[in-house]
């Protein structure tokens, strides 16, 4: 059965079964997502359960379409916390770059509140309709059309909020970033 087919046996009935079958799957993903993160195996084996606990607790707030890419935003959001307790936190570009893109290179040591409140600024910065959608997308994980459903904005518009917010939440971090150093 394709993703999808579990994750609607799952919705329409609840038995755990389908999940299991699921994050089965995306084992070996989480353990590698985990281990290029914390550097370390156990705590890589330790991470795949959480994040496997963490799935089974949220998966039934959301409507999930893209399993996979949700499941990965977990098992990062975990490492990233588990190096922000740590005191370390890569560098933004290094936080946010396409994981298939193994161009960057190092660790920056980072000191967590201050990126966290740059993070904050920025979030804050945005016009309301760009917070509103860039919020309930990346922080609530809600899809264009869950969006536009809330918001009264057309899914375009949704579509057109996000990004011109990513565009400018960018900008307003690198020019802190900046002006930091």
């Amino acid at each position: 059965m394709t993703d999808q087919e579990l994750l609607d046996k799952y919705y329409s009935d609840g038995n755990t079964k389908w999940m299991g079958l699921l994050l089965s799957r995306y084992t070996l993903l989480l353990f590698g997502v985990s281990m290029k993160y914390l550097k370390d195996e156990e705590e890589a084996k330790d991470a795949v359960q959480v994040v496997f606990l963490k799935a089974l607790t949220e998966i039934p707030k959301y409507q999930v379409t893209y399993f996979k890419s949700w499941l990965y935003t977990i098992a990062k959001n975990h490492c990233l916390m588990q190096l922000r307790k740590k005191g370390l936190v890569r560098s933004l570009e290094e936080i946010n770059h396409d994981p298939k893109d193994e161009s960057m290179e190092g660790w920056m040591l980072e000191d967590r509140e201050r990126l966290l409140e740059r993070m904050d600024d920025a979030v804050n910065g945005l016009n309301a309709e760009q917070k509103a959608c860039v919020t309930k997308f990346y922080l609530h994980q809600q899809s264009y059309q869950e969006i536009a459903a809330t918001s009264g904005f057309t899914v375009l518009q949704v579509k057109s909020h996000i990004q011109n917010g990513k565009r400018n939440l960018k900008i307003t971090l690198q020019k802190r970033q900046e002006n930091e150093k």
